[in-house]
């Protein structure tokens, strides 16, 4: 027989993406509608093991689904990786009556979540992450926002790379993903894009790339280096010097997990934060909301974390056919 929810908790885990606080408020509103009391766990993990664990209402979450980052505040706690801390957590969930638990974040925070399943509260996760690194869904809350960002900047640095006639490496964020990269690289016309899953550390290639393309009369040259590579300073510095044109490292960092999220951010978040309290509601445990093939759908986190995902060499073709 399935357990009766009475009371849900939410918490955000993990590095912070744009839309979090739709889904926070999508997962107030809805739970309140049902009737039932909603607890919100400040500060992630950390914040559930030292009992940080606040009353919501609707007014909590009024106003706040058009700002970035969480209200929630996030933390990454390494106390909670270990029983005791697991432990811990259960506990104040006891204490506080709160019979599941929706977890907004990345794969750590779903390893997290699958330990408060295994102590009894039911758990459901919903994909946060700027990455888009979640192997069971084609979509990740925060993604769409944090590529258009850095998709904007790197306009605004192309336009003053031709006026210079320079060479410019770009590094986005996505961990060891490259999905910002790819979708920047395409989005902006690079002449190269670097990706975790992809480069081989040939440098030469890219000198090569550069000089061939200044002969043909190319003003600038445009590379989008993915962070799981990373070491754009030295990169451009070693490639000036190879090749006598004008190199500049830009590292657009933190920009592009802030923000107002884009509405597909939004709506998509709230459609996720909605589907995770009717899976409670349905005594549902230790499953993570993913969309896949156009549709909201969930998957065991088990079964979740063990799926593998790669860039489509599709995409990575079309990039290198049209940065030609």
């Amino acid at each position: 027989m399935a357990k009766e929810i009475k009371t849900i908790g939410v918490l955000t885990s993990g590095g912070d993406a744009p839309g979090m606080n739709a889904a926070i408020r999508a997962v107030v509103r809805t739970a309140l509608n049902k009737g039932l009391n909603v607890k919100g766990i400040q500060k992630g993990y950390n914040g559930l093991i030292n009992d940080e664990v606040i009353d919501m209402n609707k007014r909590s979450v009024a106003d706040i689904i058009q700002k970035g980052g969480t209200i929630l505040y996030t933390a990454r706690c390494l106390e909670f990786m270990t029983p005791e801390g697991q432990k811990k957590g259960a506990e104040i969930c006891r204490k506080h009556g709160i019979d599941g638990i929706v977890v907004i974040g990345g794969d750590g925070s779903f390893r997290g979540a699958q330990k408060l399943a295994e102590a009894g509260v039911n758990t459901i996760g919903l994909p946060g992450t700027i990455d888009l690194d979640i192997a069971c869904s084609d979509y990740t809350i925060g993604f769409d926002t944090a590529v258009n960002t850095a998709m904007e900047a790197i306009d605004k640095i192309r336009d003053t790379s031709t006026s210079h006639e320079r060479c410019s490496i770009i590094e986005v964020m996505g961990r060891n993903a490259g999905y910002i990269a790819l979708w920047c690289g395409i989005a902006n016309g690079a002449e190269d894009i670097l990706l975790p899953e992809r480069y081989d550390n040939d440098e030469q290639v890219l000198i090569n790339h550069i000089i061939e393309g200044r002969k043909r009369g190319k003003k600038h040259h445009l590379i989008i280096n993915a962070e799981g590579i990373g070491h754009s300073t030295g990169m451009a510095r070693r490639i000036e010097a190879a090749t006598g044109i004008e190199t500049r490292a830009t590292i657009l960092g933190y920009m592009q997990r802030g923000g107002s999220p884009t509405c597909k951010d939004r709506m998509y978040a709230s459609v996720m934060g909605a589907y995770a309290v009717d899976l409670l509601c349905e005594g549902k445990s230790n499953r993570v909301v993913a969309y896949k093939n156009g549709k909201f759908v969930d998957f065991d986190i088990d079964e979740a974390l063990s799926m593998k995902k790669d860039i489509s060499e599709y995409e990575f073709n079309v990039s290198a056919l049209l940065s030609k």
